[in-house]
């Protein structure tokens, strides 16, 4: 195929050339090709990228002044280029991080559209100012103003639908944006930037800048940046929440999950198979917030362990542009040994495990991994308490409803989790003492409107739902004096 190869950056609204000669170059993971390559960037790089966001957000008639309707006009014919593009970043995605194409076809190809409608729309039927009567005689104006130049730093796993949870809310704020993406993931948002072109984003509104871990640090760092805006990694994440809480700047931070799936004794696991897979396997393991601590009741442990076992030997392993596939390949080399060295000490830990463990026959290329079960283990086991990422599942028995709300909530992560049974209202209440940011009843899925986040080290703020775009505004008030006389 014809290599993907992009000479420059996007900063200022243009194409730039890089300060420097280094490059990116990116691999498929489901046969290890060089699929392509993008300028990395440099130090010099990122400053020109902050001056111009920070130019156009302080330009007293840009994009930050601009009436929410203006801002949406702009923001709707972004999302019409994004949605032109789609099939072509859906196909990126997964030949870069091995996301199976009918997954990429909904989260990377059609989502960014929606978030950025969803929050134009947040922002023309609210009012960004109101009038307060005070109570020592005078009145106050009280409005909410963007909060900056944002800093936006995503991880590989779902880079486009990830990226737009920063971006939709940040610019129909009025923010201006430099976005990091992961060096795994480039070629998809070089794909944005050219729709950003296309849509006529003013000057300065969005840059993208691709880089290492030390690119990013120095990102975070920058005296230019108003707010950081990560996902990633809990070791990052807290790095990150240091520099912030030095420098005073205001951060989110969606971080990593072990999260729980609680099977009630009454629940037909059997019946739900597709939810479940998609709530624990989804994307080969590669999103933090599946449920890959499985908790099944005693009395139907076995049955349990049976019924997963059966349905994770049934996943088809396979190329990720094969709408069949249901497993694609890991990100990377780096990403399938790592797991592998998690499978290892799961057995060395005394874990039987039932199916996969393996390199799959007939994949001499590409980082393909069978997904794994492991049973017979406790909620105390290295492959329960710590994020794999990748597809490995930990299946722990419990005795009742009591002991698998304390099993789900003894994690020191709280992002995501589920709860399984016949009766929704049961669940709902077993839902509720569970200690984590979001919890799905008999499925998974994060729908715009609602907050997203967790609590504990899966990090700090929300990202989705009105919520989502509060940490891109500030409050003002003007205090008005009461009238003469």
């Amino acid at each position: 195929m014809t290599t993907i190869e992009y000479p420059q950056l996007y900063i200022g609204g243009d194409w730039t050339a890089p300060t420097g000669s280094d490059r990116i170059e990116v691999r498929c993971a489901a046969n290890e090709d060089r699929i392509g390559s993008v300028p990395r960037a440099s130090r010099v790089d990122i400053d020109a990228a902050v001056g111009s966001a920070r130019s156009a957000f302080d330009d007293p008639d840009g994009w930050s002044t601009w009436e929410p309707k203006e801002r949406a006009e702009v923001l709707e014919r972004f999302a019409t280029e994004l949605e032109a593009r789609g099939e072509e970043t859906a196909r990126r995605v997964s030949m870069q991080n091995g996301m199976p194409i009918w997954m990429a076809q909904q989260f990377e190809a059609g989502f960014p559209a929606l978030l950025l409608r969803y929050y134009s729309d947040l922002m023309t039927s609210a009012a960004v100012e109101e009038t307060r009567p005070g109570m020592l005689g005078g009145t106050t104006l009280v409005s909410r103003q963007p909060v900056g130049v944002v800093a936006a730093i995503v991880p590989w796993n779902v880079p486009q639908g990830i990226s737009f949870l920063k971006l939709g809310p940040a610019l129909a704020a009025g923010c201006t944006v430099v976005l990091k993406p992961a060096e795994e993931t480039v070629l998809d948002a070089f794909l944005m930037a050219e729709a950003a072109a296309a849509a006529g984003l003013p000057e300065g509104v969005l840059n993208i800048v691709p880089g290492g871990r030390d690119i990013g640090e120095y990102l975070v760092e920058h005296p230019g940046i108003d707010k950081v805006s990560f996902t990633g990694s809990t070791i990052a994440g807290r790095w990150i929440a240091e520099a912030c809480g030095r420098l005073l700047r205001p951060v989110t931070l969606e971080l990593g999950g072990k999260s729980a799936a609680i099977i009630l004794d009454d629940a037909d696991l059997a019946g739900c198979l597709e939810q479940f897979f998609a709530a624990t396997m989804l994307n080969n393991g590669q999103v933090c917030y599946l449920s890959t601590r499985v908790l099944a009741p005693r009395n139907r442990y076995n049955e349990i362990v049976d019924t997963i076992t059966d349905l994770v030997r049934t996943l088809k392993i396979g190329d990720p542009l094969d709408p069949e596939t249901k497993i694609g390949p890991l990100v990377s080399a780096r990403q399938r040994e790592r797991v592998e060295g998690y499978i290892a000490k799961g057995q060395s830990e005394g874990a039987r495990m039932t199916t996969g463990g393996s390199r799959p026959k007939g994949f001499d290329r590409g980082w393909f991994l069978e997904p794994t079960v492991f049973a017979d283990l406790d909620n105390n086991a290295t492959v329960s308490r710590e994020e794999i990422f990748g597809p490995v599942l930990s299946v722990i028995p419990y005795t009742d409803e009591r002991e698998a709300i304390s099993i789900a909530n003894d994690s020191d992560y709280g992002l995501g989790g589920t709860v399984w049974s016949a009766d929704a209202d049961r669940a709902v209440k077993v839902a509720r003492r569970v200690r984590s940011g979001t919890v799905g009843v008999n499925h998974y899925l994060n729908d715009p409107v609602a907050p997203f986040g967790g609590i504990k080290q899966s990090g700090i703020g929300r990202e989705l739902g009105p919520e989502g775009l509060h940490p891109f505004q500030v409050f003002k008030t003007v205090y008005l004096p009461p009238p003469a006389g």
